[in-house]
């Protein structure tokens, strides 16, 4: 083997590794994740909350949710696990520096946080006129901080993927830097997981 050769293979170098590869393949960044832990922290105190008001009032946490639009709340979750899906597949098209389908999912999951809102607001006017307000009684007050409070990160969120795709279509993500995209991934995922524990909590659980 010539010296060149040897000089060819001593200096070269590793292609670049993803980006969830050279973070330990933990997605996003530590901001992110100190924002969903806080975030996290307030939903579990909710449920605490809910866990000591139904112990004190078992009668009004078994009578409420038979008078929740419980339609509604079921289309909520299935548009939102859509959502999810939509992002990951938004996460899958980015690795493959695949833009334009990484908008589209992205778009997708835009509109599915939007028909989110739709449909939430469309079942605070069916509760209006079926006489179930914040002060009815103590199960509906908290069914409305709750799902209130899960609506607002839904348009949180919804924001933050618009952010994203201007991002992507800009150029500042791509297959070797989406930490960004990421963030905004685990966050959307992480607002979705809270659903899917308020949804049988307050609709479900009798």
């Amino acid at each position: 083997m010539s010296e060149a050769t040897v000089s060819i293979a001593d200096t070269a170098v590793d292609p670049p590794r993803p980006v969830a590869e050279a973070a330990g393949r933990i997605p996003g960044n530590i901001p992110i994740w100190v924002g969903i832990l806080s975030e996290m922290t307030e939903f579990a105190m909710m449920f605490i909350a809910l866990f000591i008001a139904r112990a004190h009032y078992p009668e009004l946490f078994h009578a409420g949710p038979l008078r929740l639009n419980t339609f509604a709340g079921t289309l909520n979750t299935l548009v939102l696990l859509t959502s999810s899906y939509c992002v990951a597949k938004a996460m899958q098209a980015i690795r493959r520096d695949a833009r334009r389908a990484c908008v589209r999912w992205l778009w997708m999951a835009v509109v599915m946080g939007g028909l989110y809102l739709v449909i939430k607001t469309w079942e605070y006017h069916w509760n209006s006129s079926q006489g179930i307000h914040t002060d009815t009684d103590l199960f509906f007050t908290v069914y409305y901080y709750t799902t209130f409070n899960h609506m607002l990160h839904v348009g949180w969120g919804s924001a933050a993927v618009l952010w994203a795709i201007a991002g992507v279509k800009m150029g500042t993500f791509d297959r070797e830097n989406h930490a960004g995209l990421e963030a905004v991934a685990v966050y959307w995922h992480m607002i979705d997981l809270a659903w899917i524990i308020i949804f049988p909590l307050l609709y479900v659980w009798r």
